[in-house]
């Protein structure tokens, strides 16, 4: 392992390291910091976990540490982020390693009143972590300009692009000046993202710290069968086995975290609930809280699947499967962290095989499966194959034939349905396309 000593940062940044007991440095922060204290640009595959921040904060400090404080409503660096969560998270990180610095931070998101953001912003910021959205309306309000912007960041980049950000990021990128430094981190390299790098940077780097969707090895993943009416009845089961451990609990709608968490309030567990029509002070409490291992139990949509950073997290489980394949790698990534172990739990009713099988694709395994006594599904979940391969009846007959399931599920990622967030469907595109021309 490279310590962070051998990486040529100065002692400010190493003696914050030190008091942070951060000694070494991991792969991706190994691999981006000389790229970036170089001044290329990056684009980088990284999962949460692995140190990404880091690996992009260092040197943006250290090449910051040289020049001038930013002017009133201006920027020198912008770290975009897709969620409130995260955007909190990575703000905590940069007052971290910038401690004692004459460097200037602030984060600006929505759900939270827009006037403090203004006042605070309308001083100039040194680094300002912002979602696309919130963004924007400080641009439009005159509160922001862009002259000084010498540094972008695109955390989770394909995060941003699932939660539909793409015409927030087209607005914001035709204000930013074309002399900068992009980086770009992505837990996945999509034909999506691929593009959107294509536009963004020049002559990049590339990082890719693990293959594309995979899964650690720390985490053992299993799924259960089960009929969808005793869902939640085998969901208490589970959790009963599992004694006080702490759980990360996902489902696919926010009235199913209301239910579950009004349910185990009443069984005496200690729960709390996530998802986006919560309040933001909600939000806050409840993450902190199972941050600090004060609640047990977290039931969440996928808000939570990103930006949710837990030491030790024993257990993720799957209450429903994620209709987007690399939502599952997201969503289990929260457990076996920093090489430590843990355990994933998907509860598979039958008519879910299709997600299955474009989740088994996308990691390229196929998860081992355990019934669970007591819970025997009466509507048999279909067998699966490497390669998103739903058994039928003719293909246990005849192997060989390898017939996938009608929806093709390895071929996307996505078990069927609609594209979303995509600009070629959205009756948007010449727009963009227009927008793409002015920036060249």
């Amino acid at each position: 392992m490279t310590s962070f000593d051998a990486l040529n940062l100065s002692p400010a940044l190493l003696s914050n390291l030190k008091q942070l007991n951060y000694l070494h440095a991991t792969p991706v922060q190994e691999k981006a910091i000389p790229l970036v204290l170089k001044g290329r640009d990056l684009m980088a595959s990284a999962q949460t976990g692995t140190g990404k921040t880091a690996g992009f904060v260092l040197p943006i400090l250290e090449r910051m540490s040289t020049t001038r404080t930013s002017g009133p409503t201006s920027v020198r660096t912008l770290i975009l982020v897709p969620t409130r969560e995260l955007a909190k998270q990575v703000l905590q990180a940069v007052q971290r390693y910038s401690k004692g610095l004459p460097i200037t931070s602030y984060a600006v998101y929505g759900g939270v009143a827009l006037n403090p953001q203004t006042t605070a912003v309308k001083q100039g910021v040194d680094i300002l972590v912002a979602t696309p959205g919130r963004l924007l309306d400080l641009y439009r309000q005159n509160v922001l300009e862009f002259p000084d912007l010498k540094y972008l960041v695109l955390d989770e980049a394909d995060r941003m692009l699932d939660l539909g950000f793409a015409d927030e990021l087209d607005d914001l990128l035709c204000a930013f000046p074309k002399r900068r430094q992009t980086l770009l981190f992505s837990a996945t390299f999509s034909a999506r993202v691929k593009k959107l790098a294509k536009d963004l940077l020049r002559d990049p780097a590339t990082i890719e710290i693990a293959a594309p969707n995979t899964t650690a090895d720390t985490v053992t993943q299993l799924v259960i069968p089960v009929d969808k009416k005793r869902k939640t009845e085998l969901l208490q089961h589970l959790i009963k086995n599992h004694g006080d451990k702490q759980a990360l609990i996902f489902v696919k709608m926010r009235k199913q975290v209301d239910e579950l968490e009004t349910l185990f309030n009443k069984i005496g567990a200690n729960v709390a609930g996530l998802h986006g029509e919560k309040s933001q002070a909600m939000r806050n409490a409840a993450m902190q809280s199972f941050k600090d291992k004060e609640i047990q139990l977290l039931v969440a949509t996928d808000v939570a699947a990103r930006g949710l950073d837990v030491d030790d997290l024993p257990l993720v489980i799957n209450v429903d499967l994620p209709f987007n394949a690399e939502d599952y790698v997201h969503r289990i990534g929260r457990s076996g962290r920093k090489g430590k172990s843990g355990s994933a739990i998907s509860l598979v009713t039958a008519d879910e095989v299709n997600q299955l099988a474009a989740i088994e694709a996308l990691t390229g395994k196929v998860i081992k499966r355990r019934t669970e006594p007591a819970f025997e599904p009466s509507h048999k979940l279909p067998e699966t194959q490497a390669g998103g391969v739903v058994v039928t009846k003719n293909d246990a007959k005849n192997p060989s034939s390898d017939k996938r399931s009608r929806n093709h599920p390895g071929k996307s990622g996505r078990a069927g349905g609609p594209r979303m967030f995509d600009h070629s469907d959205d009756g948007r595109s010449s727009r963009n396309k227009d927008r793409r021309k002015r920036r060249k």
